[in-house]
């Protein structure tokens, strides 16, 4: 008994096929972005040197009506 398969997972698949490097390739990429250790002294750093923003950035202090 046949399952059913769209026409994006016969492409994927496909297009695995006839590009065996590609999931390396992804895996690289994604290695550069997203796979990070954070240093949390740092962040914690980060947080604390916020400064609050204005609730309307545009105008300026010093404009008077």
């Amino acid at each position: 008994m046949a399952h059913y398969e769209s026409e994006a997972t016969q492409f994927l698949s496909q297009l695995k096929q006839e590009r065996p490097h590609l999931e390396t390739e992804q895996q690289k990429g994604r290695a550069l972005l997203w796979d990070k250790q954070l240093d949390r002294q740092l962040q914690e750093g980060f947080k604390q040197a916020k400064v609050p923003q204005k609730p309307y950035v545009y105008q300026s202090g010093d404009v008077q009506p």
